[in-house]
């Protein structure tokens, strides 16, 4: 099983290396970043289980991180602990308002954090295994156990067979259209053709058999799904 991933955004370097390094003595795999930036770009390319984000940062400020976390499809969803020397009631307030899951004042003590980390992963766990399992007709989507289930057989998609899927069924009823997928899907700096969808919607079908009679062909437009 592999290790979960936390990342740290916090520009005091003690502190910074004292909880990484407690953080890894606990079992987990740990990036810190004294920067915001180059925090946001790591993101680009891969994702953290959790994130300790301090509100007080150079150039990019942790509240401006968390709401760019929050509006980010791929982002929106990873769990957020808030870190700050401000004792403020606003900077708290402000910090859940946008969508930080815990609060760490500064000073704190290390084992605190630890326990509040694995607290949160717990939480998150268990409700992303009870809320992320989509059923439509004899399909059955679950985004944390990364499993298709159509007609009672497991579907073997690759990962962006698995992601088109995933998109198209939590905007079930929605057309989309295939520029929209394709910036969704394979990034904006995707530079392919736009047969690329169709031909993943092609085999996405193929796989899922007949439930691939779900995802809707919109002429000129794109694609939905729908029972």
């Amino acid at each position: 099983m592999s290790m979960e991933k936390i990342w740290i955004v916090e520009d005091d370097d003690n502190i910074r290396e004292i909880v990484a390094y407690a953080l890894k003595s606990s079992g987990f795999d740990v990036k810190d970043f004294s920067d915001g930036k180059i925090f946001a770009n790591e993101l680009k390319k891969q994702l953290p289980d959790l994130v300790l984000l301090d509100i007080m940062l150079p150039e990019t400020d942790g509240l401006t991180l968390l709401t760019n976390i929050r509006e980010d499809i791929r982002t929106k969803t990873i769990p957020v602990i808030m870190v700050t020397a401000k004792g403020t009631e606003y900077d708290k307030i402000k910090g859940l308002d946008l969508g930080a899951d815990d609060y760490i004042s500064k000073p704190f003590s290390i084992m605190e954090v630890v326990a509040r980390v694995k607290a949160l992963l717990r939480r998150s766990q268990t409700s992303r295994e009870k809320s992320d399992e989509i059923t439509l007709g004899n399909l059955v989507f679950s985004e944390s156990k990364h499993k298709v289930i159509a007609n009672g057989k497991e579907a073997n998609l690759t990962y962006k067979e698995f992601e088109l899927l995933n998109l198209l069924l939590k905007n079930q009823g929605i057309v989309l259209d295939r520029d929209k997928i394709l910036t969704m899907i394979w990034g904006y700096d995707y530079d392919g053709e736009n047969r690329t969808v169709d031909m993943h919607i092609k085999t996405l079908r193929q796989k899922l058999g007949d439930c691939g009679k779900y995802i809707k062909t919109i002429r000129n437009v794109g694609y939905k799904i729908e029972e």
